[in-house]
């Protein structure tokens, strides 16, 4: 599989916030960026990223899972080496505890995100 070191992968499925690949350049990352979970598990299959920075969009009509976010955890823990960082809103904290049982994330940043702790996940990926 190709592997970039500095790769960062940027998962935007809602968005609604800042841009933050100008601060994943400045801090060294290759930055590639995929709005719906389809296309990410195909540039999964042929990249595999330092850093996945991701949102969690809690999904209530999923019967068996909280969010797409499953899909591709279930991929990148074949990654040992990819770091991952999720994005959510305090009223699905709950949910997200639920994928954050099943998948170790790296961390877990609450909006409104703040770039400072955007910049501190990244620059420690060991969490």
């Amino acid at each position: 599989m190709p592997t970039t070191e500095k790769l960062l992968l940027s998962v935007v499925e809602r968005g609604g916030y800042p841009d933050f690949t100008p601060l994943y350049q400045r801090l060294g990352y290759n930055v590639a960026r995929e709005t719906n979970m389809r296309k990410v598990l195909q540039f999964l299959k042929k990249n595999t990223p330092a850093v996945i920075v991701a949102e969690f969009n809690f999904q209530s009509d999923f019967r068996d899972r909280t969010s797409s976010l499953e899909s591709m955890m279930a991929v990148v823990q074949r990654m040992p080496e990819t770091r991952v960082v999720v994005f959510y809103d305090r009223e699905y904290a709950h949910q997200l505890a639920r994928l954050t049982e099943r998948f170790p994330l790296l961390l877990t940043l609450r909006f409104p995100l703040a770039e400072a702790d955007i910049e501190r996940a990244l620059a420690n990926p060991s969490g």
